[in-house]
């Protein structure tokens, strides 16, 4: 449940001013050994031992339409847990029948992220989630409606009780739902195993992307074992990526929103590059549904680089071993299944 309405770039790519003269990179990628120690992306592991009762109780929580307004919406109407963990739409759509300002960003991984949404304006899940729920442009309830149709389920009480020793209370309802989100963890990437010295998970040309990666400067700020989501950047370094527009929103403005500093103007929170091939559309504003196209626009923006098309095309390819595993499963893209 981290849509902004409440505040995540796709692609915050950053780079130092020697970086982004370089010359074109020729890389030979044959017979190179196993990753060595100390890359910048470390892979994800597979989640601990949690608490199981509380982290069902989530799950159930997470799913459930009472959770809003008039019973109007689950969680999981914008954030496809079947899926990408979002909805594939450029903009969900808002309680009142609008688009909401924001792209609704994936759920999974979310919990190893510095800051959530968009403008990174919440430091925890508990946080982010109670301003969803209350919201008037997304789930749009009050703890007054809430939680009496929690209580009034005999199996909802039971289950509070066992796991809480209490009847469903905001505290509860919080922790359980902060607890299932904790567990959205995608391991399993292809990249990963590379990272572990599974040298033939990925192909040459993928192997090649991520060097082009590198150099160029987009591991500046997309590394760790998120790839991204643990500091703030501001979009358009070198370029304005809002020339041409009409009016700026408010969701354009970025933390500036927020904290009214002149130096927030733009910056956003960068995103978390994992499953990105099958999180479109892209950007805040969800406008462009093309990762090529998105590697290009950062490029521009970002790094102050014209990528020919061949060097865009491998870093595409290296994306693309960022896709990791829900429940043993590979993440689809909630995009394409939109386009059926």
């Amino acid at each position: 449940m981290a849509h902004e309405q409440i505040g995540k770039v796709r692609a915050g790519l950053f780079v130092p001013l020697c970086l982004a003269a370089a010359a074109p990179f020729a890389l030979a990628l044959v017979n190179q050994p196993a990753p060595p120690i100390g890359e910048p992306i470390a892979p994800i592991m597979g989640i601990g031992s949690s608490d199981q009762p509380k982290t069902a109780l989530g799950e159930s929580l997470f799913n459930d339409v009472r959770l809003s307004q008039d019973d109007a919406i689950a969680c999981s109407g914008c954030h496809r847990l079947d899926l990408s963990g979002d909805d594939g739409r450029a903009r969900s759509t808002a309680a009142d029948g609008e688009p909401l300002d924001f792209n609704a960003p994936t759920v999974f991984n979310a919990a190893l992220d510095f800051r959530l949404n968009w403008r990174g304006n919440f430091r925890t899940l508990e946080e982010q989630n109670e301003a969803a729920l209350l919201d008037d442009r997304l789930m749009n309830t009050s703890w007054e409606e809430l939680l009496p149709k929690l209580r009034s389920d005999p199996d909802y009480s039971q289950r509070f009780v066992d796991v809480y020793g209490a009847a469903p209370g905001r505290t509860e309802v919080l922790d359980a739902l902060a607890i299932f989100q904790r567990s959205l963890i995608t391991p399993n990437a292809r990249f990963d195993r590379y990272l572990k010295g599974e040298r033939g998970a990925i192909t040459a040309d993928e192997e090649h992307g991520y060097q082009l990666f590198k150099a160029y400067g987009c591991i500046a700020c997309h590394q760790g074992a998120n790839v991204g989501g643990n500091l703030f950047q501001k979009f358009g370094i070198f370029q304005d990526p809002f020339a041409g527009q009409k009016t700026l929103t408010q969701a354009d403005l970025g933390r500036f929103a927020i904290t009214g500093a002149e130096s927030d103007r733009h910056v956003f929170r960068v995103p978390s590059l994992r499953n990105v091939a099958v999180t479109a559309p892209y950007f805040h504003d969800g406008r462009t549904a093309s990762l090529g196209q998105a590697v290009r626009i950062m490029a521009r923006n970002q790094l102050g680089r014209e990528l020919d098309q061949r060097d865009a095309d491998l870093i595409v390819e290296f994306l693309g071993t960022l896709t990791g595993e829900y429940r043993g499963r590979p993440l689809t893209s909630a995009a394409d299944r939109l386009q059926q």
